[in-house]
C-alpha cells in the first residue's frame, strides 16, 4: 500500500446478522464474529499510522430490533470494552464515543467512561465508536445548542454559517471523513454522517462485515488514494493548486 493521505476513515459495519443467518448460525454469532474483525481492523488501522478511525457500532434504529438481541449485543459491547480496554492502552490509542450515550445501560456507559479515562492523552489513532447513533439528531443538537446561543443573547442568527453549525456537532473534535467504508453492499448512508459526509468518497463492498479482512481495508484505502478530490472544483484547476503549493516560498 502506497504512502497513507486518509486522514479519517469511517466504517458502517453491516451484515452481521444475515452472515450468520445465510449461515445457519443465530444473528448473535454473526455479532461475535463481526467484534473480531472490529478488533483486526482497529489494530491495522493503528498500525498503518491512520490518525481517525470512525466504527458505525449501533445506530438509534436499532433499538427496535428484538428487545433479546439488543440486550445481547449490549452486553457483548460491555465484554469488549473491559477486555480490549488494556490493548488501547498499550497500542496508544485515544477512545472516543458519540451518539446519544444516555440511552446504553448504565454498566455500558460507565465501561465507555473509563475507557476515555484511561486513554485520554495517547497521541496515536483516534479510535471512536458511534453508538446510539443518528446522523440527525447529530444535527438537531447542533440546532438545539445555536438556538440556546440566539435566545441568551450570545449568538445572532445572521452570524449562523456552516463553520459554526459544524463546530456545534457534538462529534466537532472529528475532522470530517475522508472516506466512509460500507460492507454488505448497501449504497446507503443509513443515517450516518449525514453532514459530515458531503464530500467524503465512498466505498461499498458486497461483503458482510464478518467477512471483512485487513486486504478489503487496503482495497478501501488504495481506492481512496487513486481518486482526485476536487471539492467542486475542475481537475485543471486542482492540478494548479497543487502545483503553486510545490513552489518554493521567495
Amino acid at each position: 500500500m502506497q504512502k497513507l493521505s486518509a486522514n479519517h476513515v469511517a466504517i458502517i459495519m453491516d451484515g452481521n446478522g444475515r452472515w450468520a443467518q445465510s449461515r445457519s448460525h443465530s444473528r448473535f454469532y454473526g455479532h461475535i464474529r463481526g467484534a473480531k474483525v472490529a478488533k483486526n481492523i482497529i489494530e491495522h488501522a493503528s498500525s498503518i499510522g491512520l490518525k481517525h478511525l470512525t466504527l458505525f457500532a449501533f445506530s438509534t434504529e436499532n433499538w427496535f430490533r428484538p428487545v433479546e438481541e439488543v440486550s445481547l449485543l449490549m452486553k457483548l459491547l460491555l465484554k469488549q470494552m473491559e477486555r480490549e480496554r488494556s490493548n488501547l492502552v498499550k497500542n496508544n490509542i485515544q477512545f472516543h464515543c458519540i451518539g446519544e450515550l444516555h440511552r446504553l445501560p448504565p454498566a455500558v456507559q460507565a465501561s465507555i467512561n473509563k475507557s476515555i479515562e484511561q486513554t485520554k492523552d495517547n497521541t496515536g489513532l483516534v479510535l471512536t465508536f458511534a453508538l446510539s447513533y443518528s446522523g440527525r439528531q447529530d444535527l438537531t443538537a447542533a440546532v438545539r445548542l445555536l438556538a440556546e446561543k440566539i435566545e441568551n443573547k450570545e449568538l445572532q442568527s445572521q452570524e449562523i454559517n456552516e463553520q459554526l453549525l459544524s463546530l456545534a456537532l457534538p462529534s466537532s473534535f472529528l475532522p470530517d471523513p475522508d472516506l466512509i467504508i460500507r460492507t454488505s453492499g448497501e449504497s446507503r448512508l443509513s443515517n450516518f454522517f449525514l453532514w459530515q459526509a458531503a464530500y467524503s468518497e465512498i466505498y461499498v463492498t458486497p461483503k458482510m462485515w464478518p467477512e471483512f479482512t485487513l486486504n478489503d481495508f487496503n482495497s478501501a484505502i488504495n481506492y481512496y488514494q487513486s481518486r482526485e478530490r476536487r471539492f467542486g472544483r475542475t481537475s485543471h484547476q486542482v492540478h494548479e493548486r497543487l502545483d503553486s503549493s510545490a513552489l518554493p516560498n521567495n
